[in-house]
């Protein structure tokens, strides 16, 4: 199989292992409750809101969200998810467990009135202590982004905001039904400085309806002038078949997967060039960002939100679809709100589905972690650490021959290594690893 065909593949992006479609009912709400009341005493945790809700449909959009014409769905949602997080939070007696993250995502959190935003954090807060420098980010929809919702953020100690923005192509941006002025991306990042919230990232996409290499080049010009500390470049992951709006762009003006390849490779050159520094799969980093420190002392995480700092050893999902992790498994609450609602409503965890860990998933995790955070992997020192026999990924090893000869992995003994310049790659190598993967199964995302 050539380089074209393994960078092809469909094989998943890995914020956990094992991946999200393997998990099972049998694991609900009375083995969560189990796992909260098993957390260390004192142990720092992360808390993770998931807010279901935008104004308007982006066709690329992946995420568990749907649209509201009025604000009576999300009050109604908000008091669903104040209740969880009480409920949650009388398990585990929330003081004694300080918060060191707390991520607002969605959908659109900033669909919010500014005093529902307030209040929610203020239940937060009145529940549970922060630990000091605990990081609060919140992902941010530019377009109708409110002067009185930015000072509410401020108010709340949001410490870092996470902006979408895709392409500044007009062209582009119709294709995806997400119209989006560079003036307006511009003016929320200037506020959000002037309102002191200055930790900023920008979520920019290639392999989008309609472009191309230039689009994607101008994107990054763009949003380079703005001088975010972080920018994440995702490729459009094209999935009809699990998101139905996503058959509204039409397939012919999707780019090859050369021309993805291409537009990879212009974004990761020119963000370098500026002085960005490269981070896993697809993050980059200004040099001193925490982000860029913690992958060069190897602390660098992954979870659902991507690339973390994030070193609690449990994250707490709130809200419906929203995943947490412990170190036992994970659980996902219900994803339809209604079903969400049933739950909650009646005093219960809302958790549906989730996997519990066994010794083989769990130095598998690992071994996939540091593959994409680090792109390299000593393969002997893991089995090792998770007590099992040196040569435990033999098999693995010879699999991975086939990606040397393609020169997108470099082997050393057990050592396995993912060339900077072949980091499209990472998940590929990753999949190598993954027990659970179905290659006939077209569910995942392309490799680049």
């Amino acid at each position: 199989m050539s380089r074209a065909d393994l960078l092809a593949l469909r094989v998943p992006r890995y914020t956990s292992y094992p991946t999200a479609p393997h998990f099972q009912s049998s694991v609900g709400a009375e083995i969560y409750e189990r796992w909260l009341r098993q957390l260390p005493p004192g142990s720092p945790l992360s808390i993770y809101v998931h807010i279901p809700f935008c104004d308007t449909l982006c066709w690329f959009c992946g995420c568990h969200t749907r649209v509201v014409n009025g604000y009576s769905p999300v009050a109604s949602y908000l008091e669903l998810v104040r209740s969880e997080l009480a409920t949650v939070a009388a398990i585990i007696t929330g003081r004694d467990h300080p918060i060191a993250h707390l991520h607002f995502g969605g959908g659109s959190p900033t669909i919010l009135e500014p005093r529902d935003f307030i209040a929610i954090t203020a239940d937060i807060r009145d529940t549970y202590s922060f630990a000091g420098g605990a990081e609060f980010a919140v992902e941010i929809d530019p377009r109708g982004l409110s002067d009185a919702m930015i000072g509410s953020l401020a108010k709340a100690g949001v410490n870092r905001a996470s902006i979408g923005v895709q392409d500044v192509d007009a062209k582009v941006q119709r294709a995806i039904n997400r119209i989006q002025p560079f003036e307006t991306t511009k003016s929320a990042i200037e506020k959000l400085r002037a309102a002191e919230i200055c930790n900023l990232n920008v979520d920019i996409m290639y392999g989008l309806p309609r472009q191309t290499v230039r689009h994607v080049k101008e994107t990054v010009d763009a949003m380079l002038s703005l001088k975010p500390n972080r920018l994440a470049v995702f490729g459009y992951a094209h999935v009809p078949h699990m998101k139905r709006h996503m058959a509204l762009i039409d397939e012919k003006d999707l780019p090859t997967t050369a021309e993805r390849l291409a537009q990879y490779d212009l974004a990761l050159s020119a963000l370098v060039k500026a002085g960005y520094v490269p981070i896993g799969l697809d993050h980059f980093a200004l040099r001193g960002d925490p982000l860029a420190v913690a992958a060069s002392n190897g602390t660098l995480r992954r979870n659902f939100q991507g690339y973390t700092t994030d070193t609690a050893g449990a994250l707490i999902g709130i809200g419906a679809s929203a995943i947490g992790s412990f170190p036992q498994g994970y659980v996902q609450n219900e994803t339809a709100v209604p079903l969400y609602r049933e739950r909650v409503r009646t005093g219960k965890l809302a958790s549906a589905r989730g996997i519990e860990l066994d010794k083989e998933d769990t130095i598998r995790h690992a071994v996939i972690e540091r593959l994409m955070c680090s792109l390299e992997v000593d393969l002997s020192e893991m089995a090792k650490r998770f007590g099992f026999v040196a040569n435990h990924f033999a098999d693995e090893l010879v699999e991975l021959e086939r990606l040397a000869q393609e020169r997108l992995v470099e082997i050393d003994g057990w050592k396995v290594v993912v060339p900077g310049s072949e980091r499209a790659a990472v998940r590929v190598v990753c999949a190598v690893f993954d027990t659970y993967l179905d290659p006939s199964a077209a569910r995942h995302a392309l490799a680049v």
